[in-house]
């Protein structure tokens, strides 16, 4: 197996599907059993999910409803709902999860415990992090960063609905292509979009490898595990 232990990172845009709101049943199901075949091949899974579907913190600031602050708080709820829903996809499925939200909600899930949730993978069960750092003006990106890094996890793999890195946009730009591999530098000098600078420094400084890939493609993610070229490698 190419990876002991992963860090998986989903966009909650991915979970809204065809739909324009919400969650689509139909992908959270195929994103579970997705995780559900990882599990299966040894792989120890940690998981930290966006909550663009639901809510982002930018809106409320350009709406002047909220400040940013304030906005970045109810868009770390909005993780936690997307945990929930995908926790509950992947017990239907007899996979063993446990949720760490990184703001304290003891009715619903651990607060965030780095050795526990070392523990936790150690004993195969499936570590989803929630409400991103706790901290306002980080992403979820950078949330991933953090907690593949503190977990000591062998790459940060970013599914994404798109097959990799492109010098362009890809869903924009028909010339645009494709790159196998990039190195860090390369994606500060070319601009490339691939995470906040932020994440993208955290990994570099921490030789913490990202691997961009299609999720909603079937079986990328055990073809990643068993070796195969997928997506582009960003180190």
């Amino acid at each position: 197996m190419k990876y002991k232990r992963i860090l998986l990172k989903l966009s909650g845009e991915a979970l809204m599907g065809e739909k324009e709101f919400g969650i689509d049943a139909k992908i959270l199901e195929a994103y579970a059993n997705e995780i559900k075949a990882t599990v299966a091949l040894g792989v120890q899974v940690a998981i930290v999910i966006g909550g663009g579907n639901i809510f982002r913190g930018v809106q409320g600031v350009q709406g002047g409803v909220v400040d940013r602050a304030q906005g970045d708080y109810m868009g770390m709820l909005a993780t936690v709902i997307n945990a929930m829903a995908l926790q509950g996809a992947l017990e239907k499925l007899e996979v063993k999860t446990r949720l760490q939200s990184a703001i304290k909600m003891e009715q619903i899930c651990e607060p965030f415990i780095r050795r526990r949730a070392v523990r936790h993978l150690e004993k195969g069960r499936v570590v989803i992090f929630g409400a991103g750092t706790g901290n306002p003006y980080f992403t979820t990106d950078t949330a991933a960063s953090l907690r593949a890094v503190e977990i000591e996890a062998d790459v940060i793999l970013k599914g994404t609905r798109v097959d990799g890195v492109y010098t362009a946009d890809p869903e924009k730009y028909s010339d645009a292509k494709k790159y196998d591999v990039v190195s860090f530098s390369e994606v500060y000098e070319r601009s490339l979009n691939i995470m906040d600078l932020t994440a993208i420094t955290l990994c570099q400084e921490n030789n913490l490898p990202i691997v961009v890939f299609d999720m909603n493609k079937q079986g990328n993610l055990k073809r990643l595990m068993e070796g195969e070229k997928v997506g582009t490698l960003v180190s």
